[in-house]
């Protein structure tokens, strides 16, 4: 792990941590630097990231705590796979510092030169296309219309081009109305069906999404601002606001009731506003109009008097019906009236035109059936055209039958000669095609045969490709490594010494590849031999076994014999298992003590007393803490 180790220094002496020159290996790093390098790896990585981290460790154990957990995050979100978290800076073991950095390493940006002896991969190549095309489109002169080719006709032309025309679209939606369901149901035609031409339906669609997302902004922004201010549930809000919307209209209507230059009205004892509108409709003879349509009243204000005459008879009437002393309490009376009055006409009006809005809906779905049932008609109007003209032709050939059905059983029978024929003819060409379709439906079972085999070779080829190059890379990236740190060593070093080194390496790892190769051929020689002579015993056993059972029938102490000889026979078949058994427990025994060694490595006991440490810190600022709450 040394040469890891000293890869790992130079890397992140080469992302600005100024780890000390005697430390060789990750071993010797503090709590402190493991945190100014995970900070200075995350900040070269990704600035936005790394920029909201410090990377020196606060002396407040919640501090640490806080840091350590965001440090853990951080590298959750660049994707690190192992278990990562607050423990794992602040009580650390070397295996695991050792990997995170190691990811953090690998993930450092490389140099432009470097990025460019990269394979780029289809995306890449992909953007680049797309970056060269628009590049080469911004870079063309405009040229006039007269004067292109045809590539730029296709590039700056208007022949792909075509008008928005949007068209009104009807789509379901949820109402209460019975007859509206049943139409939206069966029959409101489908949206692509509704514009009168097939251009206009993506317009009418984008024209009907922008009018919805229109409305619903609108509607999220006045309850953004005064809905919510209102402090009313939405429904409420609504009602509210048509509320207010009738009361500005009534205001509107008592506005607009005194005519110019005629000052009564505007006075506090002015006459009521129903009283004046029933004088006024009588035509200043004090007895109100009968009702009548609105045929009637148009008619009755066009031929009637003049505006002059009008604006005297509405003075004179007010004149008549302004008492010569009103008290206060009467006035506020009559504007009591006044006001219900105008209230009650309001809601009689606003129900009119509720209930004219709903015959105005009947109306239209009666419509909508109408045409649906008249285009079903047309239908069967069709159909019966149809079989009326069959039958007209067929009362046509009636005078004539005999002739008729004469002449038919002649097509009749050249028709089946011809059949019959056309069925010769086709058994004599198909005979000889039928013979190719199979022959090359049997090439072509062979042909995706040997496709199937090429394409596997293929795909053999290139996970072995894929695996050559990333191999490819991480030596690469490894003698990269080692350039890197060649150049930050002193110069002074002698190339005979590394050389000489590495030569050491070699020979020692030729050397334990030799040991290993022998240990191994002896295990094999063993194993052969074992197998050899186990299978030598049990052939010696069934012959003897088979031997002295023959003589064991005739003999009492061959009898006694054999059974000495089964017992022989299971006591070293055990003596051979315990040896087995002792074997495995050999090598439990070696596995738990490598797992010792590194639990040992981790430095439980040091981690322990630390968190034991920081624990009572902890308690000590949380106590002084509370001190502090508690003071006046």
């Amino acid at each position: 792990m040394e040469e890891v180790d000293n890869i790992l220094i130079c890397s992140l002496r080469l992302s600005g941590t100024p780890v000390p020159e005697e430390a060789q290996s990750l071993r010797e790093f503090t709590t402190e630097l493991i945190v100014e390098s995970v900070v200075r790896c995350l900040r070269v990585i990704n600035p936005p990231l790394g920029a909201s981290l410090s990377h020196v460790l606060p002396p407040g154990m919640s501090a640490r705590f806080r840091l350590g957990s965001s440090l853990a995050q951080a590298c959750q979100e660049l994707g690190y796979p192992g278990e990562v978290g607050y423990q794992t800076f602040l009580y650390s073991s070397e295996p695991e510092i050792r990997r995170l950095l190691l990811f953090l390493v690998e993930k450092l940006p490389r140099d432009d030169a470097e990025e460019a002896g990269q394979p780029a991969g289809k995306s890449a190549m992909l953007l680049r296309t797309i970056a060269a095309k628009i590049k080469e489109q911004l870079g063309m002169p405009w040229v006039p219309p007269t004067c292109r080719t045809p590539r730029l006709q296709l590039l700056q032309g208007a022949c792909h081009l075509k008008p928005f025309r949007a068209h009104p679209l009807v789509l379901p939606h949820e109402s209460g109305l019975v007859e509206c369901q049943e139409f939206f149901r069966g029959f409101l035609p489908l949206v692509p069906a509704q514009p009168p031409q097939p251009g206009p339906v993506a317009p009418s669609l984008l024209e009907r999404h922008a009018a919805d997302l229109g409305a619903q902004n609108d509607w999220e922004a006045e309850w953004q601002n005064q809905g919510l201010a209102s402090r009313l549930p939405p429904k409420e809000y609504l009602q509210w606001k048509r509320q207010r919307l009738q009361r500005r209209l009534l205001d509107q209507l008592r506005q607009a009731v005194p005519p110019p230059g005629t000052a009564g009205f505007l006075q506090p004892g002015a006459p009521d506003l129903a009283q004046l509108l029933g004088v006024l409709s009588a035509g200043g003879t004090g007895r109100p109009l009968a009702k009548g349509s609105r045929f009637s009243h148009a008619q009755r204000l066009a031929h009637g008097q003049d505006p002059q005459d009008l604006v005297g008879q509405m003075q004179e009437a007010a004149e008549r019906l302004t008492p010569s002393k009103s008290s206060e309490q009467e006035m506020q009376q009559r504007q009591a009236e006044e006001l219900a009055g105008l209230h009650g006409e309001l809601q009689h009006l606003g129900a009119q035109v509720d209930a004219v809005g709903g015959q105005v809906k009947v109306l239209e779905l009666g419509l909508s059936q109408a045409e649906a049932a008249l285009w079903q008609q047309q239908l069967v109007l069709g159909g019966r055209e149809e079989t009326l003209r069959v039958k007209r032709q067929a009362l046509e050939l009636l005078p004539q039958a005999d002739n008729n059905l004469a002449k038919l059983q002649l097509l009749v029978e050249g028709s089946a000669q011809r059949l019959v024929h056309l069925a010769t003819q086709w058994e004599t060409r198909r005979e000889p095609l039928l013979e190719q379709y199979r022959g090359l439906r049997a090439a072509r079972r062979s042909r995706q045969l040997e496709s199937a085999r090429h394409v596997a070779e293929i795909q053999a080829l290139r996970e072995r490709g894929r695996s050559v190059a990333a191999e490819a890379r991480r030596k690469e990236e490894l003698c990269r490594q080692l350039l890197t740190e060649l150049e930050s060593l002193p110069g002074d070093m002698s190339r005979t010494a590394y050389t000489q080194r590495i030569l050491e390496i070699v020979g020692n790892i030729r050397k334990q590849k030799e040991q290993i190769g022998k240990i191994l051929a002896d295990t094999r020689a063993l194993q052969k031999e074992i197998n050899g002579l186990t299978g030598k015993l049990e052939r010696t056993f069934a012959v003897t076994d088979e031997l002295v059972f023959k003589d064991a029938k005739r003999d009492e102490s061959v009898r006694k014999a054999y059974k000495y000889l089964a017992a022989l026979h299971e006591n070293c078949s055990q003596l051979i298992q315990s040896s087995e058994e002792a074997g495995a427990i050999q090598r439990q025994i070696r596995d738990l003590e490598e797992q010792v060694e590194s639990e040992g490595a981790k430095m439980t006991p040091a981690n322990l007393e630390r968190i034991l440490s920081d624990y009572r810190a902890l308690r000590q600022e949380n106590a002084a803490l509370l001190g502090r709450s508690r003071e006046p």
